[in-house]
């Protein structure tokens, strides 16, 4: 009797994470890709018919920055081949620490990482995932997977949501940030630290040294990827884990960011760096990030695929698919910021599911879950050429077939 109510709890609380997974995250794109291939970038040659609208101010502790999500500047023609989504207003609200304090340790990112000036945020994963071992998340300014990007280095996702991928070009030029001169400010991270763009001070400490191009210390790693169920080739910048973070290559931390004095700051900051080599724009919180970023649940809006959580290189990722079974896949565990005794207990919960269900399946059932192509998201299965098919869900939202008409397309 026992035994039979364990189950029906634990076939229960699979059911729940399966619907929390469906209602607050779309189901990630799987494919099979493995090389990079050239960037796609789409002109800008569109004026948004609507014109931005962008407000910032100190509330209390907070900094708020409302905005209607429509870029100060041209864009990319949405709809285009690689994004079947237009641009459309939204009811942006974000609120970061006006005072920012340093954390004990790093935070990787949770959804979006910031907000630049003009309202429209930064977002710079994708949900694209490699149809195998879990974690193999695509870069998507590599060019392995045509995204619909922009000059701007961004796009649309199935909420109408422009946001940036990189580094914004139409942002940059609008506030005329050029060699020679400290980047002026471009946005506010998750944390509430600044956001500059490529140039800063030679010396962080001396305003007078000279302006120099400042580079992450990412590199890509040698040799090859480990293959079987995780994808093979060289580490050739097709994924996030194709990186590794090298102390002293470059001019930054590992959060892309360094304490510097700015013209913003004189005294000094810490301040975070988009740089032209990768990640581009930054993936890890060297405070405490506000959780209007996040992704899903608690999070400032539906996610169209950032990293929900999780580092790269030789880090663990925990920003792929949930498994069959899994009673609470991990973004739901770092949104809820679960104890270690909480996330311990929930382990053994989940071994005990594990083995319960091992018992009720078939060997053949078990294979087919134990299989990369075997249990994947509605519309995931296997296109033309080894990529997943154009399911729902995911940065492109589900690209329509040539024979359906345009006013039944998804948006």
């Amino acid at each position: 009797m026992m035994k039979k109510q364990f189950l029906i709890l634990s076939v229960t609380a699979i059911a729940i994470g399966a619907i929390t997974v469906v209602i607050a995250q779309p189901p990630p794109r799987m494919h099979s890709i493995t090389k990079k291939g050239v960037l796609q970038i789409r002109p800008a040659t569109e004026t948004p018919a609507i014109a931005n609208e962008v407000k910032i101010e100190i509330v209390g502790d907070d900094r708020v920055i409302t905005s209607n999500g429509i870029p100060n500047h041209k864009t990319g023609a949405f709809p285009n081949s690689g994004n079947p989504n237009p641009i459309t207003a939204q009811s942006h609200q974000y609120r970061v620490p006006a005072n920012p304090k340093v954390a004990a340790e790093a935070t990787p990112m949770h959804g979006e990482f910031g907000v630049a000036i003009n309202g429209i945020p930064f977002d710079p994963g994708a949900g694209e995932f490699y149809a195998g071992e879990p974690g193999w998340q695509y870069e998507p300014l590599s060019g392995a997977i045509d995204l619909g990007i922009d000059v701007s280095h961004a796009h649309v996702q199935p909420t109408g949501k422009y946001h940036y991928h990189g580094l914004p070009t139409g942002l940059i030029d609008s506030v005329n940030v050029e060699a020679g001169a400290h980047s002026p400010l471009v946005g506010w991270a998750a944390d509430g630290f600044p956001m500059y763009a490529v140039y800063g001070y030679s010396d962080p400490k001396n305003a007078a040294s000279p302006i120099q191009k400042l580079t992450s210390s990412y590199q890509l790693k040698t040799g090859d990827r480990p293959g079987g169920n995780a994808p093979d080739g060289k580490y050739d910048g097709t994924f996030v884990r194709d990186y590794e973070y090298v102390e002293g290559a470059g001019d930054l931390d590992p959060c892309n960011g360094r304490f510097t004095i700015t013209p913003e700051y004189p005294d000094g900051t810490y301040a975070y760096f988009m740089t032209e080599n990768w990640p581009v724009v930054p993936r890890m919180y060297r405070g405490t990030p506000s959780d209007d970023f996040r992704h899903g649940p608690g999070g400032g809006g539906p996610g169209g695929g950032g990293q929900m959580a999780g580092g790269w290189g030789g880090q663990s990722q925990r920003g792929g698919p949930p498994r069959p079974g899994q009673l609470l896949p991990d973004f739901v565990q770092d949104s809820l910021r679960m104890t270690d005794d909480q996330k311990d207990e929930l382990a053994a919960l989940q071994k005990d599911v594990d083995e319960e269900l091992a018992k009720i399946l078939t060997d053949e059932q078990r294979r087919k879950l134990d299989e990369p192509h075997g249990f994947g998201p509605p519309g995931g299965g296997r296109g033309p050429g080894g990529q997943s098919g154009p399911g729902p869900g995911g940065e492109r939202g589900g690209r329509p077939s040539q024979g359906t008409p345009r006013n039944q397309r998804p948006q």
